[in-house]
Parts: structure tokens; sequence; C-alpha cells
């Protein structure tokens, strides 16, 4: 930033001081010019022919350096056939007319002719009345004091730009030092969090900067969130596999007969839970991604074919539009959707139904699996998600697919509440997901 800020600082003075100096510079020489143009008018106006047929003054010209030999200020006039006439200050010398600069208009140019002596001409044509010849007159200045101001000017400009542009780069320097300083300030708070155990940024900080501060406090909940969720998923694990680990030992120690079921049936306890808790992670990984996106229609079609191979006797009713897409994995979803209707199936009464995108309005999707067995008391409702809760223990299982639902839609944003179906009158089960964005 600061070195931008230096260049187009330079860039600009010097476009600047070039156009100025340019300027400055027109307004001298036209002002010396003018100076000139007074003086040959001057001259003009108070020439007449003598009775020799020459040029003379009627009246002495103003200027007093025209009478001071070789004091930078000279006129002189000459016409074809007649002897220049030249003011005192010329002395031994006589200017070089330019034949090229012969008009009725004043020419100005600049002329070398004396040694050590730049000049400034201005020449005109003449006609005087009486005389059939073409007067030059012509008045020269010296250019020393023309060009001693030019390069006052240019000093003036290149020291006053110079300081302006260094003026102008500190304040840059100073602006972007002094600008930068929240985001140094943010550094120094995240290096307070990491060395000191903090858990968010809470020092006051410029508006500018809050927003990203807010998404930097909110990143790091985010992060705690996860953290903690994966201690409880840790603990959730060892615990659920403590209790079958327990019988297994017992079962060894005690040298039990039916030590191979026992085996078998502790084994297929600890399939189960860790199926739920890498579920929970699949989930997890696959929502941090953000683009997940699923047909639900397609899904609990895809589960009901595998579903009614297990249980041929029940009959499967689908119904709901192919538009309705969820922010979720497809595999997850299709988990979620085959726990529910495989628990219809299992604990019904031999008819499922299910509506997908019952709500299209709605700003979730709501998928409705209904079965026509006895239902779940209301009071038995909210300790049916816990793992493990079995109300019927007859049929096998494990009692953590509601749970594995539950766990994974509220990964992804959502929920599963349980009702009571009006048109079957057994379970009603209802999974809300976010929509995918369109």
């Amino acid at each position: 930033m600061m070195l931008i800020a230096a260049g187009w600082i330079t860039a600009l003075l010097l476009v600047g001081g070039v156009a100025l100096d340019r300027a400055l510079t027109n307004l001298v020489s036209n002002q010396f010019d003018e100076q000139l143009a007074i003086s040959l008018n001057s001259m003009v106006l108070s020439a007449e022919l003598d009775p020799f047929g020459e040029v003379r003054f009627n009246r002495i010209l103003g200027d007093q350096r025209f009478l001071e030999p070789n004091s930078g200020f000279y006129w002189q006039i000459d016409g074809e056939g007649v002897p220049p006439y030249a003011s005192r200050s010329l002395w031994d010398n006589l200017l070089e007319i330019r034949e090229d600069a012969r008009a009725y208009e004043p020419i100005f140019y600049n002329s070398s002719q004396f040694e050590n002596e730049d000049l400034r001409i201005a020449q005109r044509t003449v006609a005087l009345p009486g005389s059939d010849v073409e007067w030059q007159f012509v008045v020269a200045g010296s250019r020393e004091d023309l060009d001693q101001q030019l390069a006052d000017i240019r000093a003036i400009l290149v020291w006053s730009f110079a300081v302006l542009g260094i003026g102008l780069f500190l304040m840059a320097m100073a602006q972007t030092w002094y600008g930068l300083g929240p985001l140094r300030r943010v550094r120094k708070a995240i290096a307070r969090i990491r060395t000191t155990g903090t858990n968010r940024v809470t020092d006051p900080l410029p508006l500018e900067v809050q927003p990203m501060v807010d998404e930097l406090n909110a990143l790091l909940e985010h992060s705690e969130k996860q953290a903690e969720e994966a201690r409880t998923h840790a603990g959730n694990l060892a615990h659920a596999l403590k209790t079958p680990l327990t019988v297994l030992n017992n079962a060894a120690s005690a040298g039990a007969p039916d030590l191979d079921r026992t085996v078998m049936r502790e084994a297929a306890v600890m399939r189960r839970q860790v199926d739920h808790h890498l579920a929970r992670a699949r989930a997890v990984g696959r929502r941090a991604v953000g683009l997940s996106r699923a047909s639900a229609l397609d899904s609990a079609v895809a589960v009901e074919r595998a579903v009614s191979r297990l249980y041929p006797d029940v009959r499967f009713d689908i119904d709901g539009k192919g538009e309705g897409e969820v922010a979720v994995e497809r595999q997850d979803l299709d988990e979620m959707i085959g726990n529910l209707i495989e628990n219809a199936a299992k604990y019904g009464g031999g008819s499922v139904f299910v509506t997908v995108d019952a709500e299209p309005d709605a700003e979730t999707c709501a998928i409705l699996v209904e079965d026509d067995g006895t239902g779940i008391p209301e009071a038995k409702r909210a300790e049916i998600f816990g793992r493990g809760a079995r109300l019927d223990t007859e049929k096998p299982g494990t009692g953590l697919g509601l749970a594995i639902v539950r766990d994974v839609a509220v990964i992804y944003g959502g929920d599963v509440q349980l009702g009571e179906s009006e048109d079957l009158g057994g379970l009603l089960v209802t999974l809300r997901l976010p929509r995918a964005a369109s």
C-alpha cells in the first residue's frame, strides 16, 4: 500500500509539476514579449522621415536602458538601401535581421547572435507615410533576466513539490499504519487466545473490523461445539461399549455354557453402537462441506424397495413430489428414511404410508412415515429417542434407530417429531430437513 501510494503521488506530482511549469513559463515569457511589444509600438509611433529619407524619432523613447551601452535592451531600424538606425545601447554592434520574420504583425524569436548574451527579439515590418521602403523595426532584450526568473520558478516548483510529495507520502504511511492498526490488535488478541487459553476476542475494536471479529468468535464457538460434541460422542461410545464388554468378561470368567450366544448377542450390540457413532461422524464431516443435495422422493423409493424384501407381507405406499430436494448427503438421507420405514414395517400392523414433501411451501422439507400399529403413548414419546430405548422388547433390535435419525437430522439442522397417524391410527414420525438451495 505504501509503495502504491508513493508511485501514485510521484506520478501525479510529476504531471502536475510539468503542467504548472509550462503554464508559468508561458506566463513569464508572454509578459516579457509584451514589454518588447510595447517598446516596439513606441518606436513605430515616434518614427518619422527626415529630409534625407531616413527614419528618425520625433521624441526620445522612455526606457533609459536604450541609452546605456550594452544594457541588454536594444532597438534597430533597417531599410533597404539605408544605413541601419540603432540605439546607443548597441554601441558598435548591430542586430541581425531575419528575413523570414518579415510581417506587419510583431514576430518574436530567440537569437544567440551576441557572444555570451542570448536575446529575445520582436520584429515588425512597417510602411511609413511618404516612403516606398519597407522598414524593419526590431527590439531586442537580453534573456538573462527572463531565464533567471524561469530558473527561480523551476527551483521553487521542485522544492515545493518535493516537500509536498514527502509530506503526502509520510501522510500515506501514517494513514496506512493507523488504518491497519485494528488488524494488529486483532492479531494480538488471537495470540492471547492461543497463549492464555481464552476462547473469545473481547477487546474493544473499531467498527470496521468488528464483523471480522464476530465471525472469528463464531468460528471459535463452532470449533468449541464440535470439540464438545466429539468428547460427548467418545464418552457415549465408551459407555455404550462398557456394558457389553462387562457382560462378555463376566460370562467368560464364569465359564457360562451359553458363551457363544452371549458373545454373538453382545457383539451385535457393540457393532450397532459403533455404526451409530460412525453415522454421526460421517454426517458431521459431510455437513462441513455445505454442498450436499439429495432428492427425498428418490431416497424414499430406493429405501422402500430394499425394506420390502425384508418384510414382504407389509404394504408400502409412497406419495410426494420429486421437486423436494434437501441439503443432506444421500447416504445419510437413506439411513434416516430407512430407519423410519424399517421401524414402521417392524412395529406396525402391516401398512406403511410415506409422504414426501408434505408441506411444499414450508422452509423445510417434511417427510411423514405412518403405520397402522399400536403407536406410542404421548408420555413415552420423549424417552423413545434415548439410546437403547425400546417399548417392544419381544422383537429383535437395539433401540438405536430413532436415536440415529434424531442425531443425524439435528446435525444437518433438522428435527424429528412423533405423533399419531389420523389415517392409519398408528405412529406418525415427521422428519424435517432443510431444503437445498435453488
